[in-house]
């Protein structure tokens, strides 16, 4: 089974044009209809801005496609029947003919298969806080450290284990640079609490290594740029504190366990900031799209 994709992406890689890797998880299950199509649109006008071309990938009807026309874009952001794809489930859906939305491993695996080497995206997936009694981890971090792609995101949700997360991509081997900072950000918040190693502070920074993982064969891996959301666009940090102390609460005392966690934990951020912590991921996700179209042009 071949990758479709789009005329215009498709003309961008034969001539060695920047063009950049968006996910569709964020289309079909991040945001709220119909706001999420509109949102979908602006998220790609973003990485233009950048001065690249945006490929939105997804799974339409059996078919793997990078790079969506608005029928796909629509059929992603409204249909009923789009499931969540990571990369263990493509081949089974795409098998069945179905239609599903990219997580970042999936996305990460069908970029580097299309010769796409800059994705943007939210946040990365990571160490769930109870991962020592669970083993639960996102698949994300298993596939950034076996697919050579960079990957702008605002470092992970604070709902998760943020240090083991780091230790987790140290030891896989993938390489992490904080993009204006000194500080792992927290997706939601500017800064985790966690130091990071490596800074760079400009698209062209990015690229020179880059250009050096290619030429000492350390390209097998993911480069993850860590771009904070703005400090104005940020969750109040107080009122973050205490949502997710209140949240992780409510999670034990009901029993949520397992891959049911984030969400719930997501939906207790969502109503008890009253929408300001969706703001944030709008932000911080409008500008991990221009920032990575930036890096892909200075390529």
């Amino acid at each position: 089974m071949s990758l479709a994709i789009a005329p215009e992406v498709a003309a961008a890689l034969d001539a060695g044009g920047p063009v950049v890797a968006l996910e569709s998880t964020i289309v079909s299950h991040g945001l709220p209809r119909p706001d999420n199509l509109r949102i979908a649109r602006e998220i790609e006008d973003a990485v233009r801005a950048g001065g690249a071309v945006p490929a939105t990938i997804a799974l339409v009807d059996g078919v793997v496609r990078v790079g969506l026309d608005d029928a796909a874009l629509e059929a992603i952001a409204l249909r009923e029947d789009v499931v969540k794809c990571s990369a263990r489930d493509l081949a089974v859906a795409a098998a069945r003919g179905g239609t599903g939305a990219t997580t970042v491993a999936a996305t990460a695996h069908v970029a580097a298969q299309a010769g796409i080497a800059l994705f943007a995206t939210g946040g990365l997936g990571g160490v769930h806080r109870e991962a020592r009694s669970t083993w639960d981890e996102s698949a994300d971090l298993v596939a950034l450290a076996r697919t050579g792609i960079c990957i702008v995101c605002a470092g992970v949700k604070s709902i998760l284990d943020v240090g083991a997360t780091l230790e987790r991509l140290e030891t896989l081997g993938v390489s992490v640079v904080g993009y204006g900072t000194d500080r792992f950000p927290g997706f939601y918040l500017a800064d985790s609490g966690f130091p990071l190693t490596w800074r760079v502070d400009a698209p062209d920074e990015v690229a020179a290594i880059l250009a050096a993982r290619v030429g000492l064969g350390l390209d097998g891996g993911a480069l993850v740029v860590a771009n904070p959301i703005a400090a104005g666009d940020q969750l109040d940090p107080v009122l973050h504190e205490r949502v997710l102390s209140e949240s992780l609460a409510a999670a034990t005392e009901q029993g949520v366990t397992g891959r049911d966690v984030t969400p719930f934990l997501l939906a207790r951020f969502h109503a008890e900031t009253a929408g300001a912590s969706l703001e944030a991921n709008v932000r911080l996700v409008l500008a991990n799209a221009h920032l990575a179209g930036r890096i892909a042009a200075a390529r």
